[in-house]
């Protein structure tokens, strides 16, 4: 079974503040296949995180489309609020959260139903958090 990993990171500087997304979407080498960094205006945190998530999920269907029914697929997220909830242990209360989450349920419905979340430490996610912190500082 073919296997991807995406790891993905959103932040803000300060809670709402310019905020960034970043993404990378590796092979089952581990060879980078896609990276994702984009200055998203003023937010919070945790929109970010989940903004990140549908921007790599989405390029990950472009990349692959109806072949991910049958592949293996890893996110890993440093946001152990966003795995918690994507993984149905917290549920999610915020309004725009909810819609956010909405989204990531419809692309797993839709496309990859095999796909599992991983909350890693900070220092296993520093790519997708350089990407965030371009992003940043680029709109600047």
């Amino acid at each position: 079974m073919e296997a991807i990993t995406i790891y993905t990171d959103g932040g803000a500087r300060g809670n709402p503040g310019p905020a960034g997304v970043g993404a990378v979407i590796l092979d089952g080498e581990g060879k980078v296949l896609k990276e994702i960094s984009d200055y998203i205006g003023e937010t919070t945190n945790n929109v970010a995180e989940y903004e990140a998530l549908i921007r790599a999920l989405t390029a990950v269907v472009e990349l692959f489309g109806e072949k991910l029914r049958s592949m293996k697929i890893e996110v890993c997220m440093d946001s152990e609020l966003a795995v918690r909830q994507l993984n149905g242990i917290y549920k999610v209360k915020d309004a725009t959260l909810k819609k956010l989450f909405a989204r990531v349920a419809t692309v797993r419905l839709e496309h990859m139903p095999n796909v599992i979340f991983t909350h890693v430490g900070r220092e296993k996610n520093t790519h997708a958090d350089t990407l965030v912190n371009a992003a940043i500082d680029g709109h600047h």
